[in-house]
């Protein structure tokens, strides 16, 4: 598959309806065309932008009703390794000398040629390496005995960049706006990127230097993976030991912590934590003939949404055969045979956008036009087998 995905602003959508005839049609759409790179915010849309522009004071508070929310079709945030990376911004930590940075070329290798990483559906895209702590040389060796000469054209580094409050944004703007399709930014480590000054271990400091990656990834659509460091104190709990003040972890979407009993095993502890999936635990084992990171065991498999009646019944109405439907939430109710208010249809299909397009393939849109609202539903293939 491509790895383009045009950003687009967030569709608002509410059950009113003007009954129209539906019809059925095939489409040319491709995943790399589907809304948003990742996680941008439905109050760009072009009704709440309206309401917004009519508050009388504009240092009045703007607020959401719960009714606003569920009439709201936001743009699905996609996995980028299915289950366990997405858009946003993450923290990888391990105390020095671990293989973080073997471990960073890794994912960075897979997710820019789209390669399965441990059995993990990774959907391809541009990577960018920040290697702050490398040279060149040390990369081509490092690579080299990673991947041998299976090169990638989509994988980018960088031995030397600005801190982040001194042009590193605008060095990574360039960077994106050059390539549209760039899907993890690699920032190794923390400290290279961040002022130096009094106050860099405070609370407020940490939360602000990864809220300002998180602004940047939120806008852009992509993931940043910001390595850092373990403190040295022992902690029950892996999240505990990321060096410096809770602020970092506060402020980042989630975090990987890589952990030894000892430094010279080939084995290690890998646990991930995040808003947008499952809290895991996995075992690895350094390869150290490929060096690589090699899968061993996962503590639990992944608890699975059970099925949904309504998403169900959409599966068997668009298939590779019958790739499009058009129609009113009314014309859908009844062709679907369920005993839904059409109000209560289309808001669960905005709930549900981001479920029904990576579980079931099948992309939803709402649109206002002169005859009313009208629902899209569109047939894109398996998303977990296209990434």
């Amino acid at each position: 598959m491509t790895a383009k995905e045009k950003m687009t602003a967030p569709i608002a959508s509410v059950g009113a309806d003007v009954e129209q005839p539906s019809s059925n049609k095939l489409t040319n759409q491709s995943i790399a065309d589907l809304p948003g790179k990742g996680n941008l915010q439905a109050t760009n849309n072009a009704e709440n932008t309206a309401k917004s522009a009519n508050k009388k004071n504009p240092d009045d508070l703007e607020t959401v009703s719960m009714m606003e929310l569920y009439d709201t079709a936001y743009p699905p945030k996609l996995p980028i390794i299915d289950g366990l990376l997405y858009n946003g911004t993450y923290l990888f930590v391990g105390s020095p000398k671990i293989g973080k940075s073997f471990f960073m070329a890794q994912i960075g290798y897979h997710i820019s040629k789209g390669l399965p990483l441990w059995g993990f559906s990774v959907r391809q895209g541009t990577v960018l390496y920040l290697a702050l702590e490398d040279d060149y040389a040390r990369l081509q060796k490092r690579l080299s005995q990673m991947f041998g000469m299976e090169g990638s054209e989509n994988f980018y580094f960088a031995t030397k960049s600005k801190s982040l409050n001194a042009g590193l944004e605008q060095q990574l703007v360039q960077f994106v706006t050059n390539h549209k399709d760039a899907r993890l930014i690699i920032i190794d480590t923390l400290q290279k990127v961040r002022e130096v000054g009094g106050d860099k271990f405070s609370y407020a400091s940490d939360y602000e230097i990864v809220t300002k990656l998180k602004a940047f990834s939120d806008h852009y659509g992509i993931c940043f993976l910001v390595v850092h460091h373990t403190r040295k104190m022992e902690s029950s709990d892996s999240f505990d030991m990321i060096s410096g003040t809770n602020g970092l972890l506060g402020a980042a979407d989630g975090a990987f912590v890589m952990q030894k009993e000892k430094r010279t095993d080939n084995k290690a502890v890998l646990e991930v934590a995040g808003r947008d999936q499952q809290d895991q635990k996995l075992w690895l084992n350094f390869n150290r003939e490929r060096c690589v990171w090699e899968l061993t065991k996962t503590e639990t498999e992944l608890w699975k949404e059970p099925e949904d009646p309504l998403l169900e019944k959409i599966k068997e109405l668009i298939t590779a055969e019958q790739p499009e439907w058009t129609g009113t939430a009314t014309e859908l109710t009844e062709f679907l045979q369920v005993e839904m208010q059409p109000n209560a249809l289309s808001r669960k299909l905005n709930v549900s956008l981001e479920r029904l397009l990576i579980e079931y393939g099948i992309q939803y849109r709402s649109e206002r036009g002169h005859e009313g609202r009208r629902i899209y539903l569109t047939y894109m293939g398996s998303q977990r087998d296209d990434m």
